[in-house]
Formats: C-alpha cells, sequence, structure tokens
C-alpha cells in the first residue's frame, strides 16, 4: 500500500483490476483481520452517496478479488472470509509492507546510530510512491502519511547523529517546504545548517518558521525549537559535535527517583503493544507531556506490560520513574487519595518532608513546577477513574504518564491521553508464557500445552498460574490439569493460588464488587445466557428493559472490561468471565431466551422467504424487543451473527426440556440453512429437533423435521433418501387431517419417485399434491409443485409442457412477492428454454436468475444459474464467457460443499 496497491510475486507486481477492486482491498488491508462492514465500505467506495446496487457491487468486487487472491497466494493462507455483514482479509499482517514499515521504526528504537539508519532505511525502501496512489482518493489513510514523516525524521536524526549533515540538507530544506509546519523536520535542518557554518540560513530558517506559524496558526515554536535557536544565538559549539543522547543539566540537591517494580517473569509477546508505546512517548507534540492509559479486563497483564515497557525505555527518562499503585480496585482499602501520592512523589523528587505542602492543590502546583523542564515517567497503576488520575498529571512537555486500569478511563482523553484496550495473547505467546514457569514442553506434550493455554483463555493470569501448579505441583499431571480445567464447573477453583489471594475469581470478584447495583444484575443474568454474544435487544427481552438502557447497561460493562463491544451492537464474554457470572447466579431465564430468540427468527425468516408452515411468533410478540430488520440482507446478516448462539441456546434448552421450542426454533433456523446450506450444523440441529418433537409428544413438529430433513437431502442432492421422511410426514399430516402439510408431503413423495425413475407415481403424487395445496388456497405451495412437475414433463420429453408449467410457477412466485424460490425457477426455467432453443429468453432469464441470487446472497441458487448461463453461452460460441461463469459457479458450489461442484469442475477441464 505504499504505493500503488497491489501485490509482489517475485518480481511481479500484479494489480487487482479497477480503483473500485483496489480501493476495497485497501481498505481489508488497512484492518488486516478484522472484519470491515459493508456499510462501511459502500459509504467509503461512494464518499457517502452509494448507489442502490452498491452491496451487489461489492458482492461482485469481493468475488473477483477472491479470485485474483488465489493467484497471488496459491497457498490459500491469504483469504476474505464473510462475517456477517461484512468482510475480513485473513493475511499474516507481516506480508503487508505498512506492518514491515511499522515493525522496522519499532525495532529501531533504542538502537545504534548505525543500526538505526540502516534499519530505517530499510523502512523508506518500502515506499514506490504516494501511499494508495492509485484507487482515485476512495480511501484515505492519512496514518500513512504519518508513518512516512516519522520514518524519515527516524532516520535523519540517526544520519545527524552520525555526522552526515551535508548528506541530508537537501532532503530536509524539500521535506520543510512540503511540510512546512512539521517542527521536528524544521529543527533538524536548522541543526544541519548551523553544524555546516551556515548559522545566518539555520536562523533565517527558525525566523521564518516562526513568523508563520503565528501568523497561520497563532502559536509559537514548541520548547524544543526554541531552545535550540537559543543555543544557536549563543553559538553553543556543543551543538557541532555529534552526540548519542541530549545534554541533561543536573539538578543540585533533587533526587533521581527509580520506583518501578522488578518487571514480572516469564513476559512474553505484547511486541505491538510495546511498539504503541514508544510510539507514544515518540509522538508527544512538545507541548504537553504524553500520556498512554493501558485498560482492559483483569488479569490481562496491564500492569506487567507497564513495568517491562518502563525498565526498557528507561534510558528516555534520565531524570527517573515514579511510580504509584492506586488500588482502584483493591477490596481491603479505599482508593488512594491524589494527595496522599503528591506528597510521596515531592518526597522522592528530593523535597523535604517539611517543604511538602498542606495543601492537595498546593502540592499538585509544586510537582508541576518541579516536573516542568525534566524528563521523568510517571507510572499510575490501577487506577479506578479519571479523577484520581487528574491531578498527578505533569504540566511540562518532557514527561510521559503511563496509566492502567479495569475501567475505560475516557475522561483523560481531553488531557491528550492516547488509550489501548488490551486484549488476551495470541496462541503461540500464551504457550510461551506457560514454558516459561513449567519448562519447555516434550514432544508428545505439544497438543496438550495447546489446549491448555485455550482452556485458560489465553488470558496471562490464568497462564502464570497454569504454568505454576505444573511447575510446583508434582501431583499435578499435565493431563490431569486439562482435564480439570475442561470440566467448566472447576475450572475457576483450578485457576487459584493456594496460600495467596491470586486467582481468576478472585481478580475478578474485585471488578464486580465495584459496579453499582443495576450493572450488577446485568452482569449476572449475562452468566445465564448459554450463548457467546449478547446484544441490547436480547437483554432487554430477559431483563424487561427498554432498548437503550440495555445498551447503556451493557457499555457500562464494556468501560469495565467484563464484556466487549466487537461490533455495534454486539458484545462477547471471555469464557472465564462467563464462568464467572454464572456462578453469582441469576435463575432460569432460558424461557425468556428461547421466547426471544423464536420472535426474532421468526421475524427474521420472512424476509428470506414466504414460510410454508403455519408457525407464527413475530407476530404474536408485538412488545418484544428485537433487532429491526427490514431487508433480506439484514436478515441473513443477523443469522449469520446469532448462528453460534442459536446452536447454544438450542442445546441448552434441549437439556433443560423445553422440547417444544426446540423443535420450532429448529425449524425457523433451518429456514435459513436452506438458502445458506452448511450439512453440518443443519443436520445437527434436526437430530436434535426431530428428538424434542418425539419427546414433546407433537405430531405437528415431528411432521415438519422429517420435511425439514428432505429439505436439507434434497439441497446436497439426495432427493431418494427423502422417502422414508416423507411418507412419515404424509402418514402424520393425513391422521391430523392437515391438507397443506398432506400437499407438502405428497410433492416431497413425489419428487423421491421421480429421482428413482418412476415416473407414472410421482405424476400421480404430483396431480393429488397440486389439487390438495390449490383446495388448501396455498399459493406458494401450488408454486413449489408447479416446479416439480415441469421437471417431470421435461424428463419426458414434454419440454414445450414443462415450460408451461414452470412459466406458471415463475408467474405465482412474482404474484407472491418470493424472491427466493424465484430465482431458482427463473434458472429452472432458461435451463428448459435453453433446450428449446429460445435462446434470448433464456439468457435473459439466467441473467435475471443471477442477479436475484447475488442480491439475496443465494449462493447455491447462483451457482446453478451461472452453470445454466454457461451453457446458453456455449451454445452461442462465447466459450471465454462460459468459463468465466463455470468458474464462479464452482467456487459457489466448493463453498456450499455440494457435490455438484465435481461435475462442473470436470465441465469446466471439457472447456
Amino acid at each position: 500500500m505504499l504505493g500503488p496497491v497491489c501485490a509482489a510475486v517475485g518480481d511481479r507486481l500484479l494489480v487487482p483490476g479497477g480503483p473500485g477492486l483496489r480501493g476495497l482491498l485497501a481498505m481489508l488491508l488497512l484492518e488486516p483481520n478484522q472484519v470491515v462492514s459493508v456499510e462501511k465500505i459502500t459509504d467509503v467506495l461512494w464518499d457517502h452517496e452509494p448507489p442502490a446496487t452498491a452491496r451487489t457491487i461489492v458482492q461482485g468486487y469481493v468475488s473477483r478479488l477472491r479470485r485474483w487472491l488465489s493467484t497471488v497466494d496459491q497457498t490459500g493462507a491469504t483469504a476474505i472470509t464473510t462475517c456477517g455483514a461484512g468482510y475480513r482479509l485473513d493475511v499474516d499482517e507481516a506480508r503487508i509492507d505498512v506492518a514491515l514499515a511499522r515493525e522496522l521504526l519499532a525495532k529501531s528504537r533504542g538502537r545504534s546510530a548505525v543500526e538505526r539508519a540502516e534499519l530505517l532505511g530499510q523502512a523508506q525502501g518500502l515506499w514506490r510512491g504516494p501511499e494508495l496512489s492509485d484507487i482515485g482518493g476512495r480511501v484515505r489513510a492519512p496514518e500513512l502519511g504519518e508513518l512516512r514523516l516519522a520514518v524519515i525524521e527516524a532516520r535523519i536524526d540517526a544520519d545527524l547523529e552520525l555526522g552526515k549533515h551535508g548528506e541530508v540538507i537537501g532532503e530536509l530544506a524539500a521535506l520543510v517546504d512540503t511540510h512546512p509546519f512539521r517542527e521536528h523536520l524544521v529543527g533538524q535542518l536548522v541543526l544541519a545548517l548551523y553544524r555546516l557554518g551556515r548559522r545566518a540560513a539555520a536562523l533565517e530558517i527558525y525566523q521564518r518558521f516562526a513568523h508563520r506559524a503565528a501568523r497561520e496558526l497563532g502559536l509559537d515554536p514548541g520548547p524544543g525549537l526554541r531552545e535550540l535557536h537559543s543555543r544557536i544565538l549563543r553559538d553553543d559549539s556543543t551543538l557541532l559535535t555529534p552526540t548519542p543522547t541530549d545534554v541533561i543539566t543536573p539538578r543540585v540537591g533533587v533526587v533521581t527517583p527509580a520506583e518501578l517494580p522488578a518487571a514480572p517473569s516469564g513476559f512474553a509477546g505484547r511486541a505491538d503493544d510495546l511498539a504503541w508505546l514508544d510510539e507514544v512517548r515518540a509522538g508527544a507534540d512538545g507541548t504537553a507531556p504524553a500520556i498512554a492509559v493501558l485498560v482492559g479486563p483483569a488479569g490481562v497483564g496491564k500492569s506487567a506490560l507497564a513495568t517491562v515497557w518502563g525498565a526498557r525505555a528507561a534510558d528516555h527518562f534520565p531524570d527517573g520513574r515514579l511510580y504509584a499503585p492506586l488500588r482502584g480496585f483493591d477490596p481491603r482499602h479505599d482508593p488512594v487519595d491524589p494527595a496522599d501520592v503528591l506528597a510521596r512523589f515531592l518526597l522522592a523528587l528530593g523535597v523535604a518532608a517539611e517543604h511538602v505542602p498542606d495543601d492537595a492543590t498546593d502540592r499538585a502546583a509544586l510537582y508541576r513546577s518541579l516536573l516542568a523542564d525534566r524528563r521523568l515517567l510517571v507510572v499510575l497503576d490501577d487506577a479506578g477513574d479519571s479523577t484520581q488520575v487528574r491531578p498527578l498529571l505533569p504540566g511540562g512537555p518532557g514527561s510521559m504518564v503511563l496509566v492502567t486500569s479495569r475501567r475505560r478511563l475516557d475522561g483523560l482523553v481531553t488531557h491528550g491521553a492516547h488509550l489501548r484496550v488490551l486484549g488476551t495473547l495470541p496462541q503461540a505467546e500464551a504457550e510461551a508464557v506457560i514454558a516459561h514457569a513449567a519448562g519447555p514442553p516434550t514432544g508428545d506434550e505439544h497438543p496438550l500445552r495447546a489446549r491448555l493455554a485455550e482452556l485458560c483463555g489465553h488470558l496471562p493470569l490464568a497462564l502464570r498460574i497454569a504454568g505454576a501448579r505444573l511447575a510446583v505441583s508434582p501431583q499435578w499431571s499435565l493431563p490431569a490439569l486439562v482435564a480439570e480445567l475442561s470440566d467448566e464447573r472447576t475450572r475457576l477453583g483450578a485457576l487459584h493460588v493456594r496460600d495467596a489471594e491470586t486467582g481468576i475469581r478472585a481478580a475478578l470478584d474485585l471488578t464486580y464488587r465495584r459496579l453499582d447495583p443495576t450493572h450488577a444484575r446485568t452482569f449476572r443474568l449475562l452468566g445465564a445466557f448459554p450463548g457467546q454474544s449478547v446484544g441490547p435487544h436480547l437483554v432487554a427481552a430477559i431483563a424487561d428493559l427498554p432498548v437503550p438502557e440495555a445498551r447503556d447497561r451493557l457499555r457500562a460493562l464494556a468501560a469495565s472490561f467484563l464484556v466487549t463491544e466487537t461490533d455495534h451492537d454486539t458484545f462477547d464474554m471471555h469464557d472465564l468471565v462467563r464462568l464467572f457470572a454464572r456462578e453469582l447466579g441469576a435463575g432460569d431465564l432460558l424461557p425468556k431466551i428461547l421466547r426471544y430468540y423464536l420472535v426474532a427468527a421468526d421475524e427474521s425468516r420472512r424476509h428470506l422467504h414466504a414460510p410454508t408452515d403455519d408457525l407464527i411468533f413475530a407476530a404474536s410478540h408485538p412488545t418484544l424487543p428485537r433487532p429491526s430488520i427490514k431487508t433480506r440482507a439484514a436478515a441473513l446478516a443477523w443469522f449469520e451473527r446469532e448462528w453460534p448462539n442459536l446452536l447454544a441456546v438450542l442445546s441448552a434448552a434441549a437439556t433443560a426440556g423445553h422440547h417444544s421450542q426446540v423443535w420450532q426454533l429448529t425449524r425457523l433456523a433451518g429456514d435459513f440453512r436452506a438458502i445458506h446450506p452448511r450439512r453440518d450444523d443443519w443436520e445437527h440441529i434436526l437430530r436434535r429437533g426431530l428428538a424434542s418433537a418425539q419427546a414433546a409428544a407433537d405430531p405437528q413438529g415431528q411432521a415438519w423435521m422429517h420435511l425439514s430433513h428432505c429439505a436439507l437431502l434434497a439441497r446436497f442432492d439426495q432427493d431418494q433418501e427423502t422417502l422414508p421422511h416423507a411418507e412419515q410426514a404424509l402418514t402424520i399430516a393425513t391422521e391430523s387431517h392437515n391438507p397443506k402439510l398432506m400437499a407438502t408431503s405428497l410433492n416431497t413423495i413425489a419428487n423421491a419417485r421421480y429421482t428413482q425413475k418412476r415416473y407414472p407415481e410421482a405424476q400421480a403424487a404430483y396431480t393429488k399434491a397440486l389439487d390438495l395445496a390449490t383446495r388448501a388456497n396455498d399459493p406458494l405451495g401450488e408454486a413449489n409443485i408447479l416446479n416439480d412437475i415441469a421437471q417431470l414433463h421435461r424428463t419426458l420429453g414434454a419440454t414445450t409442457e414443462a415450460v408451461t408449467q414452470q412459466s406458471r410457477a415463475v408467474t405465482l412466485y412474482r404474484e407472491i412477492g418470493d424472491l427466493s424460490p424465484l430465482a431458482l425457477a427463473l434458472a429452472t426455467l432458461a435451463d428448459l428454454e435453453h433446450d428449446l432453443g429460445h435462446l434470448d429468453q433464456a439468457e435473459q432469464h439466467a441473467r435475471e436468475s443471477i442477479t436475484l441470487a447475488e442480491a439475496n446472497a443465494q449462493d447455491l441458487t447462483e451457482a446453478f444459474a451461472r452453470e445454466i448461463l454457461a451453457q446458453i453461452l456455449t451454445t452461442h460460441g462465447n466459450t471465454p464467457a462460459a468459463r468465466r461463469e463455470l468458474t464462479l459457479a464452482l467456487e459457489l458450489y466448493r463453498l456450499a460443499q455440494s457435490p455438484t461442484a465435481n461435475a462442473v469442475e470436470a465441465t469446466l477441464s471439457d472447456l
């Protein structure tokens, strides 16, 4: 991205199509391994004025980028994944030039001038021109330009330290012309000119900058540049000799505090977080202290990171390091009063005890005065809130404050603070923490060590406790510890250190006790939810709250890092936090949870297609909170996002004996899987749904579960295997005198007979099914049966009659307004018209089918329609276009795990 957006494969640069494709690729690369929403993509690519077809165009872009990526990285390691209503580029970040530049910049810090110059020269060489230079301004990333200047400034610092002022003077002059308000560059140019004996030119550059900054910005030069100007006016000869560190003027009678605790052993990883702290320190603007705030949940390693970085960065703070534990979450003590901290800091800075002011305001003033011209690191650990921190902020620009807290301290942002949320460790780093305590794993222990890290949730505190238990308790073998942690009932107990108040439960309890009663109750409610993520509508439904209040409560819990807002209105909870919440107890909320999911799933599926069953939940609970789902895309996104939760809720409900709700929710969820088929989990919930319908002794539920199983088998071209399920459904429907259910069952039986080539029996069943659907006033059932009758006529050689029946089905689908089966019916009609040689009509219907299927995310239907279009194009003699359509069809069939992929692959090979 540091130049035109492209991929380098060996010596070749591969460019992915037009500006739109390159713009989408740039957006995904700017947030690697993160979900970028479709809404954000359309807003950026079309500057907040997307066309009506924007989502369809983006889907096409993604398909094309996936094909392009398969040629760029044939290992498949780099790929675009669909995640709800967005896309994620799965990529090794080390392969992105931006990440490499940042790594080289971070790696250069603390090195000798020669090493810095070499590393930063490599980083600067990554630029091939202006960043993102070939995407028509669609995607803007000013941080990349800032990164380039940071690299250049750091490289020139190293060159000046090496005495290369003559070599950089021309480059500096050009840079200052381009960036006239970049103070660091101006200072470098002034210093280089002075060292070359051009004192008058150096002073002129300073005066020009000072006048322009005052005139255009209303600002004076910063203290660093002013000091350089003053030293040049004094003709300070020490400036002529390059020196690796600035001259620090000692203060008589003032000690140099070094209060940081020892860095913890076993610290692993956190390279990006350490680099971020380096950037905050280096990026101070010269007018105020740098302030970095590390926030995150209990046990994530905030204090460890602060002390490790403080030890590594000690050379940048020659006037000392102050440290204060603020005890914001200590149950045995009140939070430390800032006035007491100020008194301690003043004593550490050499102020005599009798000279420490009694008034807190006077203490703060003296503290700021002492630090005004000094370079200190102030670490404030475990802050309870922003008010505890504000009095402890220095006033001068040379120092840095590093704060840790279990709460988001957004109130410090107004003071120029930079916030960073710490997450859990990656797998390899998590295993390294265990290995530091317990030693490296033997050859056969690697899988168990990996599992142990997963059971600890990659949380540093849990990992250290697990490692310690392996190291100091010989009776604990690795398999035994993994077994104990695998049991959710004993996991928190196992992550506790005896004879010490250290453990996950104890750490979380400190945070929980600081919640107000309403937020504490909401947290307990979340412990009763069996899924992974929650939203405000679910919380509102189970807590009997308005949705805005539920959202506020979730965000309050997120501010204390008991949950994490991973996307808008989507809040995840760490596994260990969930176990802790579950221990607190909130009663049986499953009935309310099931009611919510039945209502939301029913509302969502009605945007996918008209239901064939008579289950009605959305209209029956009009006041129950639910997400606002107005479009098919929103419905698909809801199901995709909530699918893991649906599986968890179904499992918990079946275990608890809520059998009627289990088969009903299975039926609703199956309507989504019929459109986005994934065989393994669809088959799993259908088995559970049928078992629950049988346990509930519900004939209608059993019939619909059998028919849902038929839909799954038919979706994967196994119509012959549907017969036993369809016959059982027909028996139940006949006994209950349900003509609509009888028609659906007979149609499924007819399909199975057709697959078995028992055409007379199939035709008789189709005829009876059509008559039943007509008498039951079921137009959707009629259309479905006509669809299947058309295929029978085609097989029997009556293609003209087949077109007639298929056209009737298409007309009915249009009248009903059900676009999901309409797309498939149009593709089937195109296939029949192609057989009759009506190529223009066939192509028109095939393309309409593709458009509908793309817009409605019907992968299998789109694949089938593209396959038909490829046949039509082949008949037209347009083989290259046919190959393109078949390639797309093959990709979609493989995505859906359809066996049809093999046949399409063979056809493509023949072409």
